[in-house]
Order: C-alpha cells, then structure tokens, then sequence
C-alpha cells in the first residue's frame, strides 16, 4: 500500500460492520492510527481486536457519546485528523404506520448523529487548525427513493444539506467537510435479510451488473481523507454502480 494516510489519525463510528468496517480496513491498510466507535460493542471490539484499534461503546444519538469517543482518541493519539460518521439506522416502515418516536429514532441516529460527530471533533480541529470531517449519506433521499424509507431518506437528504452547510462554517479553521453517497452495498446485512432474487434484481438495475462493496465505498472515504482530496470540500461522491443513470428499466444495448 502506498501510506497515504501515514501520521493520520481517524476516528470511524459506526466501525463494527459492513461499510464501516470496510473503512477501517482501508485506513488501516494506509498507515492511520484508529479509533472505532459503535453501538454494537461485541461486534465493535472484534472489529477493533482484528486492527489493533482502540474502541469505545458509543451511541452518536447522544452528544455525551460523541464527546467521548473524540476525548479517547485525543487520549491515546493526541490528536484527531479524521473523523467519520457512519453510524445509521434503517428501519423499513411505510410514512402511514410510522409514530412520532419511530420518525426521532432514525433522526436522531441519522441526522442528529452527524451534528453530534461534527461538533464534537471541531475542537480538536480548530485547535490544530486542519482536520477531514466525512459522512455517508446515501442515493437514497438526496436523488431517490422507495416505499418504506420515508424517514431515512429524509434523515439522508439532511446529511447532505448539513455537509455543505458545515464546509462553508469550518472552511476558515482548515477543515474540509465531505461525504460518500452509497448505492446498493452487499454488506452481511443484505446477505442475512434478502433473499437471492432480491439481489438478484437489485443487481439487474444496476449498469455495472452487481452490488457494490464495502471496500468500494471504502475507496471513496480515503480519497476524501487524503491529501489528494486537499482543494475539495462540501461535496459527496455517488458511488452506486453507476444506479442513478437509466431513465428506465429497460436500458441495456444488449438486453437478455
């Protein structure tokens, strides 16, 4: 590997599984010191174990938890280069059968975590005046949409409004502010919940011809967090197999 994350520290949440984990890997394999933090603390501390990570429990619902995880990083590292937010939730539930609690639940891990995250790790940021602040958003709000995703996407549509707010507020302390819009990810969730003709259509959308995966998403977050990222900022990079560029379904040249 080519160290291009070499003397970087980073902080990953949501670290434990799927794309997070793929993250940390990729980090990993690019020299960055590590801290992961995630709601699943069997599954996080594995994950941590696998890297020679630190790990701390953490629920970015909650600002206390946010502070916290930064607060360890700067306790082993003495300093925090990267942070990034992947924590998520995505409960399927149709707009007419979800409550109020349910519609705070996603906002709050989603939307309110990606605050949580952020100022959490201005401090630290500011002081040193230079720092990458990177988010996953989604496809999914922000461009499309389907039944049942009603307050995900909603909560993914913020994220991108948040990022370029924040870019533009931090842009003075040496901050650049970005993130990575997923499309269909074949993570071990996927795998466990969906059956194999529900992936198979999913990958019958795609131009590409399959699912991404998570060290596809992964190779975005390490070009944001690189130094050859250095001139971008308030953006998100669309990494979905190219998802979002058929005006139907019918779009191949050659169809079966």
């Amino acid at each position: 590997m080519s160290g291009r994350l070499a003397n970087k520290v980073a902080l990953i949440i949501g670290a434990a599984r799927g794309i997070g984990k793929g993250i940390a890997q990729r980090f990993a394999e690019e020299g960055a010191s590590l801290v992961l933090a995630d709601f699943e603390a069997v599954a996080g501390q594995a994950t941590a174990n696998e890297m020679g990570a630190g790990f701390i429990h953490t629920d970015i619902s909650k600002m206390a938890d946010a502070e916290a995880a930064v607060a360890l990083t700067l306790k082993h590292h003495g300093r925090l280069d990267i942070i990034v937010q992947n924590a998520g939730i995505y409960p399927w539930q149709l707009i007419e059968n979800t409550s109020p609690d349910d519609w705070d639940r996603v906002m709050a891990v989603n939307l309110r975590g990606t605050f949580n995250a952020a100022r959490a790790a201005l401090l630290p940021m500011k002081a040193q005046h230079s720092g990458r602040m990177l988010f996953t958003s989604s496809i999914t709000g922000p461009h499309v949409t389907s039944p049942g995703h009603g307050h995900y996407s909603a909560s993914k549509a913020g994220i991108n409004g948040f990022i370029r707010s924040a870019a533009l507020e931090f842009s003075g302390y040496g901050i650049n502010v970005n993130g990575v819009e997923p499309g269909n990810i074949l993570t071990e969730a996927i795998q466990l919940h969906r059956g194999a003709a529900f992936i198979k259509g999913m990958e019958d959308s795609i131009p590409l011809g399959r699912l991404g995966s998570p060290r596809d998403i992964a190779n975005a977050f390490l070009f944001l967090a690189s130094d050859d990222a250095s001139y971008i900022t308030g953006t998100t990079i669309v990494v979905d197999g190219g998802q979002l560029l058929p005006e139907g379904a019918d779009f191949r040249l050659l169809p079966p």
